[in-house]
């Protein structure tokens, strides 16, 4: 049964550029521009008219934007609930600019060892991130610890847990990886590590969203009984200022917005591809997390109950649930 039938989630692209390489992802790889802030007050804004509720200002490294802080701004302004996910290069230089401006800051740390994380992440972050969780807690902030769970990695997650995110008092999210077009990660996670991270996610100041371990033990998303709803849940915004559909990692068709993001999304030959969400032949199999968990929200399904004790959780820690509803 659908229980939310408006778009909650808009994930903005404000570049593809990327100060890091890391091997399981592809963004950093491709030409970009940076969003422009005429365009982003006007699709703010249309946003809102449509319902959505949070925006993830993202890349790319989001923080290569010289604007960043005033795009954070007016979306805090017209009361979304804004995410911002950083590898920690820049955040030290940016603090202040940033400071009150994201509800949901996330430092990526994928190693307890700042050798292993730089070699995945293809530069030296691990230094920076470290520095970028001690300069938040002296403004004030309540940043996130974001570790991408791979098989690889698996043995690193509760020692990121005791060394870093409980001396720190810091929620932990564990992302499990996912595959997407040409990118090696390894082929997922095996059974007995997603049991591991189900077992993880039960302990204190760790939020994992179980309805993403349950999907891939299902085998992702089955086109014939589709869960994904990227395209009416979400919407995606390029650094060209487009709309992508039916997701970034598909992108189907990009549609120039032209200041006319409201108009665009209602019109009917972006619902008729909207409508093909989760049912194309490129969708079996799917699990991307940025569009499985705003899924897993707009729907009472199996998923909608095993994500939800994690989605409270998290939304207390961070105290947002008030603005969710």
């Amino acid at each position: 049964m659908r229980l939310i039938r408006k778009p909650v989630l808009c994930n903005y692209y404000v570049t593809y550029r990327c100060n890091a390489s890391c091997y399981f992802c592809d963004i950093w790889e491709k030409p970009s521009p940076y969003i422009k802030v005429e365009d982003v007050e006007q699709n703010l804004k249309d946003l809102k008219k449509l319902g959505v509720k949070v925006i993830d200002f993202t890349g790319g490294e989001p923080l290569l934007h010289h604007d960043i802080h005033i795009f954070l701004k007016m979306a805090k302004e017209m009361g979304f609930i804004t995410t911002l996910t950083t590898n920690g290069l820049l955040y030290p230089k940016k603090a202040e600019q940033l400071k009150g401006l994201v509800d949901m800051l996330h430092f990526s740390l994928d190693f307890a060892d700042a050798k292993q994380h730089d070699e995945v992440r293809g530069v030296g972050c691990f230094d920076f991130v470290m520095k970028s969780i001690e300069i938040a807690k002296e403004l004030g902030e309540k940043p996130d610890i974001l570790f991408t769970a791979m098989n690889e990695n698996i043995e690193e997650l509760e020692k990121v847990y005791e060394n870093i995110s409980l001396p720190n008092n810091l929620v932990l999210i564990v992302n499990p990886v996912f595959d997407y077009n040409e990118v090696e990660t390894g082929g997922g996670l095996i059974n007995e590590n997603l049991d591991f991270l189900s077992l993880m996610g039960k302990k204190k100041n760790i939020y994992l969203n179980e309805g993403f371990i349950q999907l891939r033990k299902n085998g992702g998303n089955h086109v014939d009984d589709p869960v994904c709803k990227a395209a009416s849940s979400s919407l995606v915004i390029s650094p060209k200022n487009e709309l992508l559909l039916p997701c970034y990692h598909l992108g189907k068709k990009e549609y120039p917005i032209k200041g006319q993001l409201f108009d665009l999304y209602k019109s009917d030959e972006v619902q008729k591809l909207a409508a093909l969400e989760g049912r194309l032949p490129e969708c079996e199999g799917c699990a991307i997390n940025c569009y499985m968990q705003p899924s897993f929200a707009v729907e009472i399904n199996q998923y909608f109950w095993k994500a939800l004790p994690s989605t409270i959780k998290y939304n207390r820690l961070k105290g947002t649930w008030k603005n969710i509803f």
